[in-house]
């Protein structure tokens, strides 16, 4: 059957190529997928025809035979193929290609100076494949009437847009973007004004997006049960990387990191997936920044494993009274959450320290060692404030203060949202006082522009400030 392709998306980009009777090659988003089988087209189209289960559509694809010619091809995710109609190609226009060529013997000496005695013109790079254009959602401005704003907001949204049941939206960490997942699977970008920057469709599983860090470079990441997919923005296509079976992506560090089997890890690198080398008997991979894995002993040290070099040992410098390390408890970008003996039975200092140097970030007053045991670590993303259970930390003031039955939340900007004696209260660090909110008050789960971003039920508000 021959079809258009009107309406497909033009990602992934797909290719066949046809060796021989047994041997075929597959590439979907630039991964490779070799096929040795009795019938390489068939092992082909099945492989494709999942690519197009996951995504929930058809795709397009290119096979090219052993001989060099090549046909397009529409795979359904049920696996029959379609044929895309192309357009007869136009006749050649040999009059005028004779006119060009005598032209060109008349004008020689214009093309000897040109092309010998002026510097060639730099080659143009080509052009980035974008994103299919697809219809856009609805956003509108509403009231956010259903519980109570957060302190410093007001009730008027200036924009909503409905999202997936059960998602979560991300702000980039400079505001300047909301990505959010919509009922019809699709990841849709916005600026702080609502405007649709890019959109592109996603699988049924895919997660709820993350604003990560790839090869050095931001990115916005969504991930299935099979692969981590990433985009540079700008409505350029996405990168995708294979996930080995039962693996889990984690975005604790700066980076993602894929773990699977028994404790197995891997980093990325140049768009490709890298295991973690050396880990120490007995020790956790905790996070990934850039090439770069952290893993750590319950009872320390840590270490640093980088692909092609040897391991490195971190050494954590001690808090005022610390004696020993107790325990490493977990990490974030950039920071370890290590808890330190002191010369008290019982008596710990809970230190948040950095991973770059070891040396100590903060560290909060001495408490009983059963005290910390639940404590939750709740960072910002620019590093100024933080909180650690019941310890609340100012990093910009190198201040810490303890508040008992202090459970912590979230954090927007500098603002931390925590449960406080059962009661749910906001603080600002290094000074601030706890400040008890409404039992229902919604929290945002960011700042883009001057707008706070919250969500109720399966719609997400873009509140004005007060």
């Amino acid at each position: 059957m021959t079809v258009a392709d009107k309406g497909i998306p033009s990602w992934p980009k797909v290719t066949i190529r046809l060796y021989d009777d047994h041997n075929a090659e597959v590439k979907i988003a630039g991964r490779s997928h070799p096929v040795n089988h009795h019938d390489p087209r068939q092992a082909a189209i099945a492989l494709i025809a999942e690519r197009a289960s996951q995504l929930g559509r058809p795709v397009k694809a290119t096979a090219v035979d052993s001989d060099g010619s090549s046909w397009p091809l529409v795979v359904h995710p049920d696996g029959t193929v379609d044929a895309i109609e192309v357009a007869p190609k136009a006749k050649p226009i040999w009059p005028i290609v004779a006119a060009a060529a005598l032209a060109v013997v008349l004008i020689g000496g214009t093309a000897l100076y040109l092309l010998v005695l002026r510097e060639p013109a730099a080659p143009k790079p080509p052009a980035a494949n974008l994103l299919p254009e697809l219809p856009a959602p609805k956003i509108v401005p509403d009231q956010f009437i259903a519980r109570p704003a957060p302190p410093g907001w007001t009730t008027s949204a200036s924009w909503t847009i409905d999202i997936a049941e059960g998602s979560a939206p991300a702000v980039s960490p400079d505001g300047s973007e909301v990505a959010v997942l919509t009922e019809d699977q699709k990841l849709v970008v916005l600026d702080s004004n609502g405007k649709v920057l890019w959109q592109d469709e996603v699988p049924r599983d895919a997660t709820n997006p993350v604003y990560t860090t790839i090869d050095s470079k931001p990115v916005l990441a969504v991930s299935t049960p099979k692969v981590l997919r990433y985009y540079p923005g700008d409505g350029l296509e996405p990168t995708e990387i294979d996930l080995p079976d039962s693996a889990e992506v984690q975005f604790f560090g700066s980076s993602p990191l894929i773990t699977f089997g028994e404790g197995d890890a891997s980093v990325i690198s140049n768009g490709t997936l890298h295991t973690v080398e050396g880990r120490p008997r007995f020790s956790t991979v905790l996070l990934a920044e850039g090439d770069k894995a952290l893993i750590a002993r319950y009872g320390g040290p840590l270490y640093w494993s980088q692909a092609g070099k040897d391991l490195q040992q971190l050494t954590l410098k001690p808090p005022p009274g610390g004696t020993g390390i107790n325990h490493i408890a977990m990490a974030s970008a950039g920071r370890a959450l290590v808890v330190w003996n002191t010369k008290k039975a019982d008596v710990v200092i809970p230190t948040v320290s950095s991973t770059a140097d070891g040396s100590v970030a903060a560290a909060c007053p001495q408490v009983d060692q059963n005290r910390v045991e639940n404590w939750q670590w709740v960072p910002d993303q620019t590093g100024k404030v933080a909180a650690y259970g019941e310890c609340v930390i100012d990093f910009t003031g190198r201040k810490t203060s303890l508040l008992d039955d202090f459970e912590p939340l979230s954090i927007t900007g500098t603002t931390i949202y925590a449960n406080a004696d059962n009661t749910l209260s906001s603080i600002v660090p290094g000074g601030g006082k706890l400040t008890p909110l409404p039992k229902n008050a919604a929290r945002p789960w960011g700042v883009a522009g001057n707008r706070a971003i919250v969500v109720h039920g399966t719609v997400l508000y873009a509140l004005d400030k007060k």
